[in-house]
């Protein structure tokens, strides 16, 4: 049994191996089919980049500081705008799935702000927070706070109904099942909610920073845009690019964790 599940485990690490040589290859052929035609002249440079000309302008943004000045600052509207709709998305969610009068009197109010277009409101963050960092933190928040909510109000409904009838067969209270049941049954929900929303939340902090903002990586692309400085605008996008598969790529990983970690305690 023991070899089984080594060989097993040895099986998956060279699928994971082999997907991620596979995807690596992929991109590195379309990286330099990019840069034949940047070469070949079939685009026009004044409209259009190429990855070695991305790299250089990366490198000298980065000697004379101002890249990580753009970066820090965009990081900043993000962590704040993220971490509150985790903070807040988390045990409003849980509320509208747990409790049934509260997911029937505020369901189709969640329903309504969700199908909202959150970047609509920015006018308004702006005219009730100013310029500064309030309006953009307001923005993130909203856009990314809804993905949470919904997927929390999923978990609690879709706990396994068959486990609440034992637990409190087994005479359990509405607290020790919520903690023993509900819980740990939610944490793949909560990750794919939270993968949701940092796609959204990135998004807005782009949006925010174009629409009133005088630092972060949105503004240098809504800057560079502006006076054809187009190396610039692809730096700009290839870091908020990356920024987002790091960070997705890191919840990815703990579900795939979460996923074997109920499949052997199953």
């Amino acid at each position: 049994m023991p070899s089984d599940k080594a060989a097993f485990r040895r099986r998956k690490r060279l699928e994971t191996l082999g997907s991620f040589a596979l995807s690596i290859s992929v991109f590195v052929v379309l990286l330099l089919l990019w840069e034949w035609v940047s070469r070949t002249q079939y685009v026009d440079p004044l409209f259009s980049s190429s990855p070695s000309r991305i790299a250089a302008t990366a490198l000298v943004l980065l000697r004379d500081g101002e890249l990580v000045r753009q970066i820090g600052a965009s990081a900043k509207v993000f962590g704040i705008g993220f971490g509150l709709a985790i903070g807040f998305g988390i045990p409003i969610g849980v509320a509208l799935g747990w409790f049934k009068v509260v997911n029937r009197t505020f369901s189709p109010l969640i329903a309504m702000f969700y199908s909202t277009p959150h970047i609509a409101m920015m006018p308004l963050f702006i005219i009730w927070f100013g310029l500064g960092l309030g309006s953009k933190v307001a923005l993130v928040l909203i856009s990314a706070i809804f993905p949470v909510i919904v997927n929390m109000q999923a978990a609690m409904l879709n706990v396994d109904h068959d486990l609440k009838i034992v637990g409190r067969a087994y005479g359990a209270s509405q607290w020790q099942l919520f903690k023993t049941v509900a819980l740990p049954s939610s944490v793949p929900f909560l990750l794919t909610g939270l993968r949701l929303a940092l796609g959204h939340g990135l998004l807005s902090v782009v949006a925010a920073e174009v629409f009133g903002g005088s630092s972060g990586i949105g503004y240098m692309i809504e800057y560079a845009g502006s006076t054809f400085q187009i190396d610039v605008v692809f730096v700009g996008v290839v870091i908020i690019a990356l920024f987002g598969i790091v960070i997705d790529r890191g919840l990815h990983y703990m579900n795939r964790k979460v996923d074997s970690w109920r499949l052997n305690g199953a």
